[in-house]
């Protein structure tokens, strides 16, 4: 048994060659590593450590890493032939537990202990979505989705095959509660749309958003509320014509919501936005920018991360894979200016760069596969005003 098994520090240290931000590599293996998809916070033990997966000897699993020491702990023992969601490993906000997918089943960990228990079983015809953890930290919320498998040939985590195909085929979806005191299930919303993204409040253990998946132009509508005590769903940004926004995360104050889009015509996807909406639709703030990201992140309405595009041949002339910054001013959204280059490929899911703050705001997390294998990294944020203007750079 691996499980526990204390791994030496892989830090290392540089500055980035562009604005000369601080970044720290916590982790340095011939396999893929990489941290928790940008909505489900991977810190734990008030921030001193922080989860991530790894493909170390072949097989994935779940560790840890003390970010002041470097030393990493290994949290499970999966058999190669295991088929394990570590990416989508959800951390209980009030127990010391967390949750993932392996096989069929849902499986909570007790933090601790590094005790494993089968907690769900997928219904026979059905594929997991995602998981997220309620607020109270007493219940589970997930999505499940009919298996089209046997009609439609998919590889979603490396290049989107079949994504378009699944959502034409607008397989039932079901998003269900379960109770981790008594155990129970309940299907709280069923429809005939391809359900994904369930992401609770982490604040209101009465709210989570959803999505409807698929191509963003082509879905009815991509973001989604519901009340989960009175089973109310709406749309959340019901916007003009011709616009499209998605990848939407819970602000820290599980009140507001994160998202950004692009608005789309004669064929082309031209106009770029960011923006923030409370859950009820009220306070919504949107601020157009001529660069494309594929995720954004932002603890409040002050500062928002983008992670630029993938990689390209000339670094230094397009400044695409970046990690960009943007500050809330009485004007607008000033910038982008910034952080640092990610260089990541984005050829998979588990190397997407997903860039998110630390809880406290300080650090940016994210994933890069500049080496050749995925790996963590964690760049300091400096003052805004000290990093580069990405027009300036690009003169």
């Amino acid at each position: 048994m691996k499980k526990g098994k204390v791994w030496p520090s892989e830090n290392s240290q540089y500055q980035d060659p562009i604005t000369g931000t601080t970044i720290k590599q916590l982790t340095n293996y011939m396999a893929h590593s990489y941290h928790l998809y940008f909505t489900n916070p991977g810190w734990i033990e008030d921030g001193r450590r922080l989860l991530f997966g790894s493909e170390r000897e072949n097989t994935a699993n779940l560790f840890s890493v003390d970010i002041e020491n470097g030393e990493i702990t290994q949290l499970t023992d999966f058999r190669k032939e295991s088929q394990v969601g570590i990416q989508g490993t959800y951390v209980n906000p009030i127990l010391k537990e967390a949750y993932y997918i392996v096989d069929n089943y849902i499986v909570s960990l007790d933090l601790k202990g590094l005790t494993e228990e089968r907690i769900y079983t997928l219904p026979q015809g059905f594929r997991f979505g995602n998981i997220s953890c309620i607020a109270d930290g007493k219940s589970l919320c997930f999505s499940l989705s009919e298996d089209l498998s046997s009609k439609i040939s998919s590889n979603l985590g490396s290049g989107y095959v079949g994504f378009e195909e699944t959502e034409a085929a607008r397989p039932l979806s079901q998003i269900c509660l379960l109770d981790l005191g008594s155990g129970d299930v309940q299907v709280i919303h069923e429809e005939q749309r391809w359900i994904g993204h369930v992401n609770a409040s982490p604040t209101q253990a009465n709210l989570i958003t959803f999505c409807h998946e698929g191509p963003w132009e082509k879905v009815d509508h991509r973001i989604w509320g519901m009340n989960l005590e009175t089973n109310q769903i709406w749309k959340i940004r019901d916007g003009a014509q011709n616009q499209y926004a998605g990848h939407e995360y819970w602000h820290a104050d599980g009140l507001h919501i994160g998202y950004h889009g692009f608005t789309e015509s004669l064929d082309r996807k031209d106009g770029k936005f960011i923006g923030f909406v409370k859950y009820d639709n009220s306070e919504q703030e949107e601020y157009e920018f001529p660069y494309q990201n594929m995720h954004i992140h932002s603890n409040s309405k002050e500062y928002i991360i983008g992670d630029g595009q993938q990689a390209s041949a000339y670094h230094g002339e397009t400044y695409k894979d970046c990690i960009f910054l943007w500050k809330r001013t009485t004007t607008g959204m000033e910038g982008p200016r910034v952080l640092c280059k990610h260089r990541g490929s984005f050829h998979s899911q588990k190397v997407h760069v997903h860039a998110c703050f630390s809880p406290d705001g300080s650090k940016v997390l994210f994933t890069s596969d500049m080496s050749g294998y995925g790996n963590v990294y964690m760049a300091e944020v400096p003052d805004f005003e000290s990093l580069p203007k990405l027009e300036d750079l690009k003169k």
